[in-house]
């Protein structure tokens, strides 16, 4: 079973649309217990760090995650899901992330030349970096969705994927059971699909 992590954030129907596509049941979730019993788990989010941050820890999906990582279920973390995974977001202050995967999330204003539209929101490729199970049944250079402000920085160990964007900007990440796309799987037509398939498989 496919749990999603509900704390108030996040693109929830199109996941278990995604999922249900490619014969997989995911449930919609904030029940602990049913998380800690789930085969793999997904932290989606949407919107702002901090007030992502502060609703995972109310809600007492803080600790969920981190439950589950320690139990070594695999986790993905998508677009904003993915960010939290990081040590700390530059994103409107200075903001404590799970520290799962060492790096910072920083604005891509600081990175590219002001040419470039922020957020970027749109198709882009994959350049694959170090080798990950997600892309088992993808190619490097297929395209996905993005739609973000901030990325991910200083993680280059465990960077999968980059995308450029007027800058090599980090687009996936793998530490152990540890899972993160900046970009939207789900909206990313059947490329998404076969990235969800293959976490699904792990």
């Amino acid at each position: 079973m496919i749990a999603i992590i509900d704390y108030g954030v996040g693109n929830l129907f199109s996941l278990t649309s995604s999922f249900k596509a490619i014969g997989y049941d995911a449930v919609i979730t904030s029940s602990k217990e049913e998380i800690l019993k789930a085969d793999h788990v997904v932290l989606p989010g949407v919107g702002a760090f901090k007030d992502a941050k502060d609703k995972l820890k109310s809600s007492g999906m803080e600790e969920a995650v981190r439950e589950v990582v320690r139990k070594g279920t695999p986790i993905l973390g998508i677009c904003l899901g993915m960010q939290l995974l990081f040590d700390k977001s530059y994103e409107f202050g200075e903001h404590d992330g799970l520290g799962l995967i060492s790096g910072k999330v920083i604005p891509i204003a600081s990175v590219v030349s002001s040419e470039y539209k922020i957020p970027q929101i749109g198709w882009n490729a994959l350049n694959f970096k170090n080798e990950t199970k997600l892309f088992k049944y993808i190619k490097n250079g297929d395209y996905v969705y993005f739609v973000h402000s901030y990325f991910a920085s200083e993680c280059e160990e465990n960077t999968t994927s980059t995308c450029e964007y007027g800058a090599n900007l980090t687009a996936s990440v793998e530490k152990g059971n540890v899972y993160g796309c900046q970009f939207h799987p789900e909206k990313s037509g059947d490329v998404g699909l076969k990235i969800l398939k293959a976490f699904s498989e792990l």
